[in-house]
């Protein structure tokens, strides 16, 4: 599988972690970097978003345990491309031009090459004549949970420096496979090329998470605004919107925020994002709250576990 970020540092040194760290630890070290460095809460640092996309690459190769058990024994880079291919085309070069001089390539040396690839049975390298189908070309694309929910074009970086264009649906879940005609290996005496088989790889978002169509939110609000009620903006995965705060509203309510989740390409309708209120108290201790609470509280008894079975 080849990859499509360009090379970069080890992912481990990336993300601060040890070679023999387990799945949940490669998770953690990456959720506590992007909270830092997501570019919704560095708008117009370059820096920070570049580094942010270092940590999501690195995180991409490191949580896929095939990609990882690769890079580990070394057969791919840290951006994820082919090293065993490359260095037999580099000896297969070598001992085509000679120990002492360069080499020219020789195109109908590669498609013989190709070919030994690509029609072999149980006798070994076969050679086809009459005209063959291109191979199809399987790549792996990583795109951020917004992209994936709002849609967006990306290109693939492919060994020749080539690039290929992707259009990303609107709504495309992790794993999902984008197929380009035709973006393939050539055929050969004329026959077509194979297809681009691109999978797609969804970052994790701090903040969103995905249930179906669905998206889910956890939105901190101040004591008051959950006593008295509010106006408050709340992030989307299409931008900010307000929402309205009902008196009186306990930690883990939710609030449905109609149509605002992932589009359903079959019935081209949305889903919703579903908010969860998260009570968040002071960061430091108030005198003056905890007089009035406690004045409050000798005359309004109330049990909030008085249904729980013990």
């Amino acid at each position: 599988m080849i990859g499509v970020c360009p090379k970069m540092r080890d992912p481990y040194e990336i993300l601060g972690v040890d070679r023999s760290a387990s799945s949940e630890e490669i998770k953690k070290y990456y959720r506590k970097l992007a909270k830092v460095l997501h570019p919704d809460l560095n708008p117009g640092r370059k820096d920070v978003e570049e580094r942010f996309k270092e940590v999501s690459a690195a995180y991409h190769l490191l949580s896929d345990t095939d990609l990882r058990r690769r890079y580990d024994a070394g057969e791919i880079d840290s951006s994820g491309a082919e090293k065993a291919a490359r260095s037999f085309y580099r000896d297969y070069a070598r001992n085509r031009g000679g120990a002492k001089g360069g080499f020219e390539p020789n195109f109908a040396d590669i498609a013989d090459l190709f070919n030994s690839f690509f029609s072999s049975d149980a006798r070994g390298p076969q050679r086809h004549h009459g005209p063959q189908a291109g191979r199809n070309a399987t790549y792996r694309l990583e795109v951020s949970f917004v992209e994936a929910s709002t849609g967006a074009t990306k290109d693939v970086r492919l060994p020749t420096e080539q690039t290929l264009r992707v259009k990303i649906p609107e709504g495309i879940e992790d794993g999902q496979t984008i197929r380009l005609s035709g973006q393939g290996l050539p055929g050969t005496a004329g026959a077509p090329a194979g297809d681009a088989l691109v999978t797609i790889k969804v970052t994790p978002h701090p903040w969103f998470k995905r249930e179906g169509l669905d998206v889910h939110l956890e939105l901190p609000i101040t004591l008051a605004e959950a006593v008295l009620g509010a106006t408050v903006t709340v992030p989307t995965v299409r931008g900010p919107v307000t929402l309205t705060i009902p008196k009186n509203s306990s930690s883990g309510k939710r609030l449905r925020l109609k149509g605002k989740g992932l589009l359903d390409r079959k019935s081209q309708e949305h889903g919703d994002q579903y908010v969860a209120i998260k009570i968040v108290l002071p960061e430091k201790s108030d005198r003056d709250l905890e007089e009035l609470i406690a004045d409050w509280a000798r005359t309004n008894q109330y049990d909030p576990r008085r249904n729980l079975p013990w």
